[in-house]
């Protein structure tokens, strides 16, 4: 722009790059162009070629006017594909773009290209010739190349962490069920039934029950949830596990039970790192006799055990196991009787999700009204109720639940003798 005043020659300065410019040839620019240019009669007969697509193929045009036809500059492939689909829409449309192709270089190399070509008619409408534009698509054939490699890299890496996230699924299971009693053992007169079910398979739950045999017709059992997830709390689990049996063969008391566990606890994760778990540990004696059952328990922090029959007991609680030194425990007793049946559970039923936006906790009310009304029930017949309840609570289930549920049979019916 001219900004010092007028200047009759200002115009022709600051146009002579531009008039520079257009001193090229239409012809220099069609032969210098950066794509190729061919234009073939009907039968595909190359009549002209521009110096840029020749230098891309490698020969003179001496060699490729007259001489060769377009399919002759395309590979196998592109022969084929020039036969079977290109020509035959060409002559369908008169006009085709963006076909990628391959053209064969003198050398033996291969140059991918895109083409697109147009029909040339004369003036009463008969096709005279073919213009076609050839643009080298190298750098964009390596581009898909590259996204290519790493869709396939991507997808070799989400295969792999399938199969790691399958193995550990695998191991996780195998250390769960080493955690977990293989089987309850049978306790004469009684029923015994149990149920764990893990609210991620990605990682191991911290809730345990426990059943066995100690000393005569005596048994004990224990049901609790460990504070966190993973091989921590599985490492606590199995200590507390282990711990309990161990307790329980040299005292069966409730209490003296939970005690000695509170011990080991305290006295093993001391520091930054602080342990601890809730609890029921009980003791079972069938009478062979009567056809009941006393049981012993003691809570360490637990919600309350229940006890099913015409209505339901809950038990008494305690301070957390392994958070102080020392901590009071209570023991309760009672007996069951025929159709009777004391259920341990753990908080991941009571604290599930409920109700249409998931806010709403399941709760110990509801969990004893459920109960209640499977008072009665044999103890497999309780433990299946209770494992349809955790399907119907679904993905509001957000922790772990064990349930271990013990009941005496109801008497069988008196037999009919005829008169």
């Amino acid at each position: 722009m001219c900004r010092n005043g007028p200047d009759p020659d200002c115009g022709k300065k600051s146009s002579a790059p531009f008039a520079a410019l257009l001193e090229d040839s239409v012809e220099e620019l069609y032969e210098n162009a950066p794509c190729g240019y061919l234009s073939t009669l009907m039968d595909g007969t190359i009549a002209k070629i521009n110096a840029t697509l020749l230098d891309w193929i490698g020969l003179e045009a001496d060699a490729v006017v007259g001489r060769m036809h377009f399919t002759d500059l395309l590979t196998v492939g592109g022969k084929l594909y020039h036969e079977t689909h290109f020509a035959p829409l060409l002559q369908m449309r008169g006009e085709i773009s963006g076909i990628a192709l391959e053209i064969k270089q003198a050398g033996g190399g291969r140059i991918p290209v895109l083409v697109s070509s147009v029909v040339k008619h004369g003036g009463n409408g008969e096709p005279l010739l073919i213009r076609t534009t050839v643009f080298d698509a190298r750098d964009r054939r390596a581009y898909e190349q590259e996204l290519l490699r790493a869709r396939r890299a991507a997808e070799q890496a989400h295969k792999q962490a399938e199969a790691d996230r399958a193995r550990l699924q695998d191991a996780l299971a195998v250390l769960q069920q080493s955690l977990l009693p293989a089987t309850l053992p049978s306790v004469p007169g009684m029923e015994a039934a149990a149920h764990y079910r893990t609210a991620s398979p990605d990682r191991l739950g911290g809730d345990f029950y426990d059943l066995f045999a100690i000393a005569g017709d005596r048994f004990a059992f224990f049901l609790g949830d460990v504070c966190g997830k993973g091989p921590q709390a599985a490492a606590v689990t199995s200590l507390i596990r282990y711990t309990l049996r161990a307790a329980a063969l040299h005292d069966p008391d409730p209490v003296a039970a939970l005690k000695t566990l509170n011990h080991v606890l305290h006295e093993r994760y001391t520091g930054d790192d602080p342990r601890y778990c809730t609890t029921i540990f009980g003791t079972l004696e069938p009478h062979p006799t009567t056809g009941e059952a006393t049981v012993r328990i003691a809570s360490g922090g637990h919600p309350p055990a229940l006890v099913l029959r015409a209505d339901y007991l809950p038990t008494p609680g305690g301070l957390l196991v392994g958070v102080l030194p020392t901590a009071p425990f209570t023991a309760a007793t009672t007996t069951l009787g025929p159709g009777d049946a004391l259920v341990l559970y753990t908080d991941g039923l009571t604290e599930a999700r409920t109700g249409e936006d998931r806010t709403s906790l399941y709760g110990d009310e509801a969990l004893l009204e459920f109960a209640s009304s499977h008072a009665g029930k044999s103890a497999p017949s309780v433990i299946r109720a209770l494992t349809d309840l955790l399907d119907d609570l679904g993905d509001g289930l957000d922790d772990d639940t064990a349930l271990l549920a013990l009941g005496v049979p109801a008497s069988p019916p008196p037999t009919r003798r005829n008169a």
